[in-house]
């Protein structure tokens, strides 16, 4: 189950449809422990029907995230993502929790939890850039 306060407009998410089906749809709305879309059943779920999608490097390859090249001495479970001419976002992919990290002269350290979850890259990524652009 998904907290009200974990998701926002626009965030990716699934729920099981009437043949138990995983069917992914985009928030359009939360209000009164609902979260709304015009092409759910009666355009609304309960947030105990709604289940958040696990993060996995592939989301963050679809997302324009680069691994680093081992070619040039690159860690290849970092990712970074490039939203303006001088800033990026680092990810570094470990075993399963995705750690956001910053980069500190020639290092980088651990800032925050880890991202685990796809709605919790999407939240990440607005609140650093107000962009949403990781959409699938």
């Amino acid at each position: 189950m998904i907290e009200a306060t974990d998701i926002r407009i626009g965030n990716m998410v699934w729920y099981y449809d009437y043949h138990m089906v995983e069917t992914p749809f985009r928030v359009e709305g939360v209000l009164e422990g609902y979260v709304y879309n015009s092409g759910l059943p009666r355009s609304r779920l309960p947030l105990d029907k709604v289940h958040p999608f696990p993060l996995e490097a592939a989301h963050l390859l679809d997302f324009g995230f680069l691994a680093g090249d081992p070619a040039y001495g690159e860690n290849p479970a970092l990712y970074a993502y490039r939203y303006n001419r001088k800033d990026s976002i680092y990810i570094l992919d470990a075993g399963g929790q995705f750690q956001p990290v910053a980069k500190a002269g020639e290092t980088f350290v651990p800032y925050g939890r880890p991202v685990i979850h796809l709605h919790q890259l999407q939240n990440l990524f607005f609140d650093l850039t107000r962009d949403d652009v990781f959409t699938t």
